[in-house]
């Protein structure tokens, strides 16, 4: 019997004797059946102990797990209105702290202020398999489409309790290859995120070869449940586009063969962990891992998809106000046409505008708190990557072409440069990008004639260089 199993048996076995203590017997039967679910959160507040607890806390997310969508949002109210700070004795911690600043103060005024469903929470996460339902209750509260202060202080509870049980202390790493048991690889093809694998023979074919690694994190207490994985592909050379990577006749190699480790896909499995970041421990952690098995390889580099840049364009095209000149709005009309790709020379005419697009997209533009728009490259910069290339046309899936028009990215992981890149972003708002990146954004020739070439039109080369400091580094 592993560890985890035989934790979880003797958690069920403390559970059922604590619901003999608390239900036995018709009356309590009775009374157990008539008591709402606020007051049984109450009785697990107060209870003192543990079998008993336990029972309270299975209780509680059994009712949980029966609720209709309307029931378990009101339980989530319920939460949020009746089990906040008890503002009392906040009220009196403020007072005392006022004068008196002493640690025990502090501590006293940290104790009062934390809202009394973190502690429920924590009590819930006794009951068998209770970290799991929690996780589901918060994919529950996510899935709302309320953004109120509610909605938000109910979320900060949860992201706090969750960032320290699943701290990276906590978590295993594990080689997720063909000789994995069956029901984990179930997840991995429904959990897959950005390359949708069609069916197991697929899967076979991203795991099986010899130039073919996946890597996943587990935690103890979800320890059939993956919480993110990686696929990577070992290869020769750093790949332009993902058909080189998944096309079925592609050339296989020896692993002790390949120079470079490109991590084409990273999936988060649990939207109940949202926000909760494993992914940068993961990559850190499989290129140590890789580096020491494979002394050969020398790059480590990311193929990523750009799901915002499509959209981001439709809004530059749609404003007036966006700095595209003329010509290049003009121009963007050819991917109105759904077949564009297909056709060489327009394809070719849209890869000279794109490419300019797409380092703008990246170097330039922010979100209202300064960060870069992409979401996959606020964690690979974040996580300090370099951007090291822009390959157009590199996925031409129908997902590709709506979310990107096709374009995908390398991002390279350079141990040396890593800290460096990460503070450039955190401390300057720079992203660190390669030569080849920097240069495209002076690469559109109807940009550099000011568009219509009507006098007093400032180059869109000139203006996206302005904001980068004149182009340097």
């Amino acid at each position: 019997m592993s560890e985890a199993s035989f934790f979880t048996d003797m958690l069920q076995s403390i559970t059922d004797r604590g619901r003999q203590l608390l239900f036995s017997g018709s009356r309590n039967t009775q009374v157990a059946a008539e008591v709402d679910l606020q007051t049984l959160c109450e009785m697990l507040l107060s209870s003192r102990g543990e079998a008993s607890g336990m029972a309270l806390a299975a209780e509680i997310l059994e009712r949980w797990g029966s609720l209709e969508s309307d029931g378990a949002q009101t339980f989530l109210h319920m939460l949020h209105e009746k089990f906040g700070p008890d503002m009392t004795k906040l009220d009196q911690a403020i007072e005392n702290y006022r004068t008196d600043k002493s640690s025990a103060a502090i501590i006293a005024l940290h104790q009062a202020a934390e809202p009394r469903r973190q502690e429920l929470l924590r009590r819930l996460n006794h009951a068998p398999n209770g970290t799991a339902k929690l996780v589901g209750m918060r994919q529950q509260l996510l899935s709302s489409k309320e953004q109120s202060a509610e909605y938000h202080a109910l979320d900060a509870d949860f992201t706090h309790l969750f960032g320290s049980w699943f701290n990276r202390g906590f978590l295993t790493l594990r080689p997720i290859d063909w000789s994995t048991p069956a029901y984990i690889l179930e997840k991995i093809i429904k959990y897959e995120a950005v390359h949708e694998i069609a069916g197991w023979e697929e899967l076979r074919r991203r795991l099986a070869p010899a130039d073919r690694r996946c890597f996943a994190f587990f935690h103890p207490r979800l320890a059939d449940e993956p919480l993110v994985f990686v696929e990577v592909a070992l290869t020769r050379s750093v790949p332009r586009a993902i058909g080189d990577v998944l096309d079925e006749g592609r050339e296989q190699i020896n692993a002790d063969e390949a120079t470079t480790a490109v991590f084409y896909s990273i999936s988060n499995c649990q939207d109940g962990l949202r926000g909760i970041s494993f992914g940068n421990f993961l990559i850190k952690q499989v290129v140590e891992d890789l580096r020491r098995d494979l002394p050969g390889l020398k790059n480590f580099v990311t193929l990523s998809p750009v799901p915002g840049f499509a959209r981001w364009l439709a809004k530059s095209r749609s404003s007036a106000a966006a700095p595209l000149p003329s010509g290049v709005r003009e121009k963007l009309m050819l991917l109105d046409d759904s077949k564009w790709a297909d056709d060489e020379s327009t394809a070719i005419e849209m890869e000279r505008v794109l490419l300019p697009l797409a380092a703008r997209y990246f170097l330039i533009e922010r979100t209202p708190e300064g960060r870069p728009v992409d979401p996959v490259a606020r964690f690979h910069l974040g996580n300090g990557a370099r951007l090291e290339r822009l390959n157009f046309l590199g996925d031409r899936s129908t997902k590709a072409m709506q979310q990107a028009h096709g374009l995908m990215v390398n991002y390279l992981y350079k141990l040396d440069d890593i800290v460096a890149n990460h503070e450039a972003l955190a401390q300057r708002g720079e992203v660190i990008a390669s030569p080849a990146v920097k240069s495209l954004l002076n690469q559109n020739d109807e940009s550099r004639r000011g568009g219509n070439g009507q006098q007093g039109s400032r180059p869109f080369a000139q203006i996206v260089n302005s904001k980068l400091g004149g182009g340097r580094k």
